[in-house]
Formats: C-alpha cells, sequence, structure tokens
C-alpha cells in the first residue's frame, strides 16, 4: 500500500476517534483539538482539509435526509435572547436600518425568521444598539439558518487583537490574546467574536498599531479599524495607511463588494487561502459593513461563501468578507459588566461555544471586540 494511503486512511481513523470520544464525553474542542494538533502535523495541511471537507460533506449529507422527516428548529438563540423584544415594541430610536427581511425561499414559515429583536445590553437600557434575526438563504437546505448581528457604530466601536500564539506565532509574533485591560476596566465591553483563519491557512495580514502580525496580500478585502471607532473594509492594493488606522485584518478576497456578490470562481489558491473549503459546508462567520457604516455579523451552519454572502446582503451589508470557519472557532460572546472589571457572559447561539473567559485572560487565536463608544 502506498504510503500516501496509509496517511489517509490514518487520518479518518484519527479524525472518527476524535470525534467518537468528543461526542462520548460532550467535549465540543476535541475535534479541533484533533484537527489543530493531531491531523496538521501529522499528515499535513491540504491532507487535512481534504478529510475536513469529506466528512463536512458527508455530515450535510445526514443533515439533509434528517430534514426531510422534521421541521427545522428556529429555536437557535442562547436561553438569554429566547424573549427579547421585537424592535417594533422598544421606544428608542437607532441608526441602524430594523426593517424586517424579507424571507427569500418558499420555506415553510419559521417564526420571527428575518424579524429583527433587540440585544438587550445593560450599558444601553431602553435602547437598541445591537439587533438579531436569522434568515435561510440556500433554497435547497432549510436547515442552514444564519444567524445575524447588526450593531450601531454611532454608540459602539470596534477593535482587533492577535491571539497569544495565532496568526502571528508561526513568524516568531505574538499577541496578548485578550481584551485590552483598559476597556475591561473601564466596564465597557460589550461584545467579542472571533477572527479569521490561521496564517498557514493563506497567509492573510493583520497589523495591529505599529505590529504587524503577518504581512498585507494586496488584492484581498481588509478590514481596517480606525482610532474613532469607525470600521471599513478595503481593496488593499499596497496604499499607505495614516495614523488613524489602529488594526487590519484580511481574511481573503470580498463577499460582498460595493453592494454586489462577487463572483466564487476558483481560480487557484490566492483565491480564498484554502482553496478545498469554498465548496465545504460547515459552519461559517463572516463581517459586513452597510451604507451607513454600521457592522453585520453573521454566523450559520452547512454554508458555503455563496450562502454566507446573500445572507449578509440581505442584512444590509455593502462591503464584507469571510472570517473563521467550522464548529468550534465561531464564535460571538456577549458581556455584561458587573462592575470592577468583571462580566458576565454568554454565546448568541445555543450551538456556539462560549469562549468568554478566555478573552478576558489570554486566547491563542486573533479577535475582534465590541465595546461602548466613550
Amino acid at each position: 500500500m502506498k504510503r500516501k494511503s496509509i496517511f489517509t486512511i490514518g487520518g479518518i481513523i484519527l479524525l472518527f476517534l476524535g470525534l467518537i470520544y468528543g461526542i462520548s464525553t460532550n467535549n465540543v474542542s476535541l475535534y479541533a483539538q484533533v484537527v489543530d494538533n493531531v491531523l496538521r502535523p501529522t499528515f499535513g495541511n491540504k491532507n487535512t482539509i481534504a478529510l475536513e471537507s469529506w466528512y463536512f460533506g458527508l455530515r450535510d449529507q445526514i443533515y439533509r435526509m434528517g430534514y426531510y422527516v422534521k421541521k427545522p428548529d428556529s429555536n437557535i438563540f442562547t436561553s438569554n435572547l429566547v424573549n427579547t423584544s421585537s424592535i417594533k415594541k422598544v421606544s428608542a430610536t437607532s441608526s441602524i436600518n430594523l426593517d424586517s427581511i424579507p424571507v427569500p425561499n418558499n420555506f415553510p414559515h419559521l417564526d420571527l425568521e428575518g424579524v429583527w429583536q433587540a440585544v438587550p445590553q445593560a450599558l444601553f437600557p431602553n435602547q437598541v444598539v445591537m439587533a438579531k434575526t436569522f434568515l435561510r438563504p440556500d433554497p435547497i437546505r432549510d436547515y442552514a439558518i444564519v444567524s445575524i448581528l447588526k450593531m450601531d457604530m454611532r454608540k459602539l466601536s470596534i477593535g482587533i487583537e492577535a491571539g497569544t500564539y495565532y496568526p502571528g506565532g508561526t513568524r516568531g509574533v505574538f499577541g496578548p490574546g485578550f481584551v485590552p485591560k483598559v476597556i475591561q476596566q473601564s466596564n465597557l465591553l460589550v461584545a467579542v467574536f472571533n477572527g479569521g483563519f490561521m496564517e498557514k491557512d493563506g497567509h492573510y495580514g493583520m497589523a495591529i498599531g505599529n505590529k504587524t502580525y503577518v504581512p498585507l496580500r494586496k488584492g484581498l478585502a481588509t478590514f481596517l479599524v480606525h482610532s474613532d471607532g469607525k470600521a471599513q473594509i478595503i481593496d488593499y492594493q499596497g496604499q499607505l495607511f495614516d495614523s488613524s488606522v489602529i488594526g487590519i485584518r484580511q481574511n481573503g478576497t470580498f463577499l460582498i463588494k460595493n453592494g454586489t456578490i462577487t463572483s466564487f470562481v476558483e481560480n487557484g489558491i490566492d483565491t480564498w487561502g484554502r482553496t478545498t473549503t469554498n465548496s465545504m459546508y460547515t459552519w461559517r462567520s463572516g463581517i459586513g459593513i452597510t451604507a451607513e457604516g454600521n457592522i453585520v455579523y453573521a454566523v450559520g451552519n452547512s454554508l458555503v461563501p455563496q450562502t454566507l454572502a446573500k445572507a449578509l446582503q440581505e442584512a444590509g451589508a455593502v462591503d464584507a468578507m469571510q472570517l473563521d470557519i467550522n464548529p468550534y472557532w465561531v464564535r460571538f460572546i456577549l458581556y455584561n459588566p458587573l462592575g470592577n472589571g468583571t462580566y458576565s457572559y454568554y454565546s448568541l447561539l445555543k450551538d456556539m461555544y462560549n469562549g468568554g473567559y478566555a478573552y478576558l485572560h489570554g486566547y491563542n487565536k486573533d479577535f475582534f471586540y465590541v465595546y461602548k463608544k466613550s
């Protein structure tokens, strides 16, 4: 038997051993740890991606068969957000467009699909600074539900932080891995959500202040954070930035550019960094900017870039890019201040890993944080 075949069989065995053990112990992180700490070093990045693609494709087919006989469940949000008020019942003004989104597909109705609901924030009593809804953008997958958060950037600011290892650790450039202490101690933290791919998955650039974790690449969607809290997604072509740009993160080409969903023809490995994943139905996340400058975050299961882009566009994004993918790495954590720089926290979704503690003390991957504008 060829050595490559032995590696492939061995990878499948290790993958499933990790999955079985993770399911039996309810350890949601085990799959990710097996992939990143065992499969990638042993079989290489390309072979591991091929195994992941095969596994997630199989899981999607199982989902499709299962949903022939049961209705998709719209009860996806964590218990803290189940009974939040509809926007119409909240007596407050907001600069975010919260008109209901027309349901694009002829699926059986799910309660509150496309209807914005307020996300309560202790720092903003009786105000709508965040709103949530969900959509099903795939015309043949009624179980592929995308949760969407829209944020009022007149009242919020955004920052980026590097992880203790990723993305710059392979180059010997390490980050703090936690929300800046000045934000934590000021009791202004509102939310944290996942960043982008590891450096080896596409060599996408990241810089904070004068520190470059991974050099920027031309021709990619590039998320900029300004010192006044403003956010942009631009087409980076080597231009220089002034001191008002305090954070930069790249993670592939545009999902949406100037209001139009971009082409997803795979021209090579530079298209998405990990070309194989472009057609892989898995958990995905993305970030977009509306015409008013507000931020839209989208996350959901059984998605490809096209359907993620469609959901972001329906929610009002005119420019958008993909962020991290796969179940363990997509995260959105909401924080409530308790005073003295301490917080309670919970995940946006019931099926989403709650990494809230790590973002306050040290996490190995990069992330975005949202806080009250001072």
